[in-house]
């Protein structure tokens, strides 16, 4: 490894269709469970896709006051609760002050920002004029108010933005956020992804690349990353975070790390707004350059969280490059799909599949790639974890995010041995 800082998680917040915090969504994957059902934020009788893993039961009244979430769109809601699930768990006050709060940054990425709030104030300006718009669209709908509401709330002032990369968002401001540590600008950051953009319009608009399941009387059944039945991804809501710790600040707090990051590659495909670079080439060169960046081999690679997402080119395009990346290692490497239970979550993905490639290393135990019954031509010979948990010993974990417009993040965990 080069000689910049180390860099370690300590804490984790999470939110998912499976569950309200990380305890109950890893316990979800574990298991083996679907969160996806027939859509309920919206009538969807006039889409295509009538599916989604929205999250049951939202309560932020613990985080956020009712004043105040009456101004917060749902995905910057989801943002603070996640952060306050992870502050807690690093054993950080719910307050930063003077020096600490200094040195903690934010990066808080999100696909599609306030979607909801957006589509909403079109309609009153449609319908009852430009005047009629609230004061609170812009700061409600904006993708970056989530990273700034989280400093805003937590205190945090040091960098604070936010990345929008489509799939890959979540993943980008992690490998961003360590990246920040490591050159000395930050001792701590928040980040990660948070997306609440299951709105009719949205829907509608992948529907109308055929981009969706229409497995709509199957729901659970629907998300079938690498089985050669499958049709779509499935839309997804959520939030994750982690808090990224330099390891002589978790040190000289007392803090135990849960996993080290060691490596992040980010690459662009130039090639397709929507399809895979031919042969996953982009992914294959972001995996490269996270694996040169942690100073190991290929061969050194336990377990895979892949992006997955169940279509038909990105999961095929995702085996091809794994195959290049790990060569004769590839059949060894125990490689998982998280979105075949938790849905396609846009910009919270990769900080959802971070959460789960890290409780995978702590556990030892890989979730598994439910719906996984006419295994891909091009899985053949390859560990995709088929509808079963599987014990594994792991200590290098890699977890792969791609978004449209062919930009690819590669993130690689090391689990934490002191």
């Amino acid at each position: 490894m080069s000689g910049e800082r180390r860099v370690v998680v300590t804490g984790m917040g999470a939110l998912s269709a499976l569950g309200p915090d990380v305890a109950s969504t890893w316990e979800g994957l574990v298991a083996g469970r679907s969160g996806i059902r027939t859509t309920q934020t919206f009538d969807p009788s006039r889409v295509d896709s009538r599916i989604a893993a929205e999250v049951p039961d939202f309560d932020p009244s613990a985080v956020i006051d009712r004043k105040d979430a009456r101004r917060m769109d749902r995905y910057i809601q989801f943002g603070l609760v996640v952060t306050r699930e992870a502050l807690a768990q690093a054993g950080l006050p719910g307050r930063l002050e003077g020096s600490l709060a200094e040195r903690t940054g934010v990066i808080m990425g999100s696909g599609l920002g306030g979607v909801t709030t957006l589509f909403d104030n079109v309609l009153v300006m449609a319908e009852r004029g430009p005047d009629r718009i609230s004061p609170f669209f812009i700061p409600m709908g904006i993708a970056n108010v989530g990273s700034g509401q989280i400093a805003i709330t937590f205190g945090a002032m040091g960098p604070n933005f936010a990345t929008v990369s489509a799939c890959a968002t979540g993943a980008h401001a992690i490998g961003e956020a360590w990246e920040t540590i490591r050159r000395g600008d930050a001792d701590l950051m928040l980040a990660g992804g948070t997306e609440a953009a299951i709105h009719e319009a949205v829907v509608g608009g992948f529907s109308s690349m055929k981009a969706l399941s229409t497995r709509n009387d199957e729901p659970t059944k629907a998300s079938r990353p690498f089985d050669r039945d499958r049709d779509g991804f499935v839309i997804a809501e959520g939030a994750g975070v982690l808090v990224l710790e330099a390891l002589e600040s978790a040190v000289a707090r007392g803090a135990e790390p849960l996993a080290e990051l060691i490596g992040y590659g980010a690459t662009a495909d130039a090639s397709h707004i929507t399809l895979p670079a031919p042969g996953g080439a982009g992914a294959v060169r972001a995996g490269r350059r996270a694996l040169e960046k942690a100073g190991i081999s290929a061969n050194e690679v336990d377990h895979v969280n892949a992006h997955a997402t169940s279509t038909p080119e990105g999961d095929s395009a995702e085996l091809l490059g794994l195959r290049t990346l790990l060569g004769d290692h590839a059949p060894d490497v125990a490689i998982t799909a998280n979105k075949s239970m938790l849905g396609h979550s846009l910009g919270a993905a990769g900080a959802l599949e971070s959460i789960a490639t890290i409780q995978a290393l702590r556990t030892g135990v890989v979730p598994p790639t439910i719906n996984l019954e006419h295994p891909d031509e091009a899985a053949e010979g390859l560990d995709l974890t088929p509808l079963v948990a599987a014990k594994r010993t792991m200590s290098i974990a890699l977890n792969n995010s791609f978004g449209f417009g062919g930009q690819n993040a590669a993130l690689i965990f090391r689990r934490w041995a002191g």
